[in-house]
């Protein structure tokens, strides 16, 4: 994704910096790639300063989100989303950011608003799966984690969501069916829940 073209007006040479917005952007990408993030940082926001657009913010915010900082890779996501409210991408970040500070509930607004964009986005179902278990909505995350599986039946962290909401709710036999599938799949965890809780 981060190695999409911006727009032929990104092209625009900006003689008196030396380099454009396409370049910054390009060098920030080849940073992020090799874990020099605040490099990477520093290069998407001379990308910005040259020439507001999405991209360079939302890849500015992965990268502000794999150094923890996820109220101002927030930020960077809610900007990409100003400049086109129908970025997809950007909704689904801004929920992982979300999710990982345990706003489950702006997740799944923003999980939801992607699967608007997309209805076809696994990534937003398998995920509002696992937000809404937090809640404790375990309905709500058996029936997304199901419409991860129509999506793709080996996607093996459905079955595990599907698996624990069901145990919560007291179907512990289903509950093993979905993790002896996720286990099959390659899931360690579930294996052992298998091994330990299942017969």
């Amino acid at each position: 994704m981060k190695n999409i073209l911006f727009t032929l007006a990104l092209v625009v040479s900006f003689s008196s910096f030396g380099q454009t917005a396409e370049e910054y952007f390009s060098s920030g990408n080849d940073k992020s790639d090799a874990n020099d993030l605040y490099g990477a940082i520093a290069d998407y926001t001379k990308s910005i300063e040259l020439m507001p657009h999405r991209m360079p913010y939302n890849n500015r915010g992965l990268s502000k989100s794999q150094l923890k900082d996820y109220y101002g890779a927030i930020a960077d996501f809610t900007k990409a989303i100003e400049l086109d409210p129908n970025y997809t991408l950007a909704y689904y970040n801004r929920a992982l950011s979300k999710a990982k500070l345990k706003d489950h509930y702006g997740a799944i607004a923003d999980y939801t608003k992607a699967i608007e964009l997309d209805p076809n986005y696994i990534n937003a179902y398998n995920n509002r799966s696992f937000s809404k278990r937090q809640l404790k909505d375990y309905y709500g995350s058996i029936s997304d984690g199901l419409r991860t599986l129509e999506l793709d039946p080996n996607y093996r962290n459905a079955y595990v969501n599907i698996g624990v909401s069901k145990e919560e709710l007291g179907d512990l036999n289903g509950a093993c069916a979905d993790w002896k599938k996720a286990a099959e799949l390659g899931d360690t965890d579930a294996a052992k829940w298998v091994a330990n809780q299942c017969n």
